[in-house]
């Protein structure tokens, strides 16, 4: 084999590796939708344990927050700089328009920076779906 042959070989070996490995890595959604303090932080601390165990960036994570849980996303939470940190870790935090609308809750009530789904139950059970790990702390 020559030096060019092997290089290719290599190259595309490495490019397969690395296409794996991205298709393997996990994705976890956590569901928060139980009032209070305690169940906030325990869901933000399982967003915490999942980076340490994997490594920032090398899962995909969701915090999808529906029902009684919409306190934790609201402007003036307790939360809200873990909110804010949790972003900052490359986490998406989704707030369910349902319930937003449930609870006449507007975009301005909410802590800025978070996205929106439709349904929360919806984007959970469509994340299980694409074989996402579902966690309810």
């Amino acid at each position: 084999m020559n030096y060019r042959t092997f290089l290719a070989t290599t190259v595309a070996a490495a490019a397969f590796s690395l296409s794996a490995l991205a298709q393997t890595t996990p994705g976890v959604v956590i569901q928060v939708s139980d009032d209070g303090e305690k169940n906030w932080n325990q869901a933000l601390n399982v967003v915490r344990n999942i980076q340490a165990e994997y490594g920032k960036g090398k899962v995909d994570l969701e915090v999808v927050v529906f029902g009684n849980g919409a306190g934790l996303l609201k402007f003036d939470s307790p939360l809200a700089q873990r909110i804010d940190e949790t972003l900052a870790g490359g986490t998406r935090v989704l707030m369910c328009e349902n319930t937003m609308k449930g609870r006449k809750m507007t975009p301005a009530d909410m802590h800025a920076k978070i996205g929106y789904v439709k349904a929360g139950v919806v984007e959970i059970i469509e994340r299980h779906r694409q074989g996402w790990t579902v966690v309810r702390p």
